[in-house]
């Protein structure tokens, strides 16, 4: 179960986000949700259906996790891939 706790060793694809903090102005305040990942980025589905490729670093993330509770994260403690982030951050 994914908690504000551990959401750093689970799955993003598929939580929704909002960029709550960013160096780039214009990615501050997008929301959607999360369709891939990569070390670098996250790609955002938006509302209007467009995606949007989001960097990672000097980025802070606000999550909705699934039962509803918010979880903020700094992109720059996720900036790695998907799969070798439980054994970087373990």
């Amino acid at each position: 179960m994914i908690t504000a706790q551990n959401i750093r060793l689970h799955e993003l694809i598929g939580l929704r986000v909002k960029v709550a903090q960013s160096l780039c102005m214009p990615y501050e305040g997008m929301a959607g949700r999360v369709a891939d990942e990569t070390k670098n980025t996250l790609v955002l589905c938006l509302k209007d259906g467009s995606e949007r490729r989001i960097p990672k670093k000097g980025c802070v993330f606000d999550f909705t996790l699934p039962d509803g509770s918010r979880a903020a994260l700094e992109g720059d403690k996720i900036a790695c891939r998907a799969y070798d982030r439980p054994k970087k951050l373990k």
